[in-house]
């Protein structure tokens, strides 16, 4: 056997990135015992693989981190409530849910109840809890938006409706009017302000 082509076939590749069948696999394997050279030349192909991995890869957001873990099977997965990530499009509202259950009720009682949960000098993120409509209103100061985390609601910003039920995440832009009106029983959420 010709060990030096067998090297240079691109196997030793295909092993590190698991796209070799079990047969070849198991063949690769008795080969590296075989041969020191072919074992030497997979260790480096396998450290050159992992470094070419490492230098490409890039830490997930929270929120996205949060939605892997759950896909794989990790429901469990809450927040940590000393540094609760922004919310955006990508926010996972059941994480938000099961890291903030000590504040949802059951069954609201008031019309109106509001948590702060994070306030630093970027972020003032509150859960609230309402069966309320809140007015036109426009904000100079702070990017509001909100992610649903149970209840119906329509938003109308400057002339457009969004109808907005669990999950969905909506961000209204500086100085434009909007208003909401609550189309379930009530509505939980989080309301975030990002300082300008």
């Amino acid at each position: 056997m010709d060990v030096q082509k067998y090297i240079e076939s691109g196997v030793l590749e295909e092993y590190c990135l698991g796209l070799l069948n079990e047969e070849d696999q198991a063949f690769l394997i008795q080969m590296t015992m075989l041969y020191p050279e072919v074992k030497a030349e997979l260790t480096a192909v396998e450290l050159a693989t992992e470094k070419l991995a490492a230098s490409g890869a890039i830490e997930p957001s929270v929120h996205i981190k949060q939605r892997i873990l759950a896909s794989l099977g990790f429901d469990e997965v809450v927040f940590d409530i000393n540094n609760l990530p922004p919310i955006d499009e990508n926010s996972d509202h059941e994480a938000w849910l099961k890291t903030l259950a000590y504040l949802v009720p059951d069954v609201p009682t008031d019309d109106f109840t509001l948590n702060v949960v994070r306030n630093d000098d970027h972020y003032q993120q509150m859960l609230v809890v309402t069966n309320m409509d809140v007015p036109e209103e426009d904000h100079e100061d702070f990017l509001e938006s909100f992610l649903i985390l149970k209840g119906h609601c329509e938003c109308t910003v400057g002339n457009k409706l969004f109808k907005l039920g669990e999950g969905d995440f909506l961000e209204v832009p500086l100085h434009l009017k909007h208003n909401i009106k609550v189309t379930s029983s009530y509505v939980v959420a989080i309301l975030q302000y990002q300082f300008v």
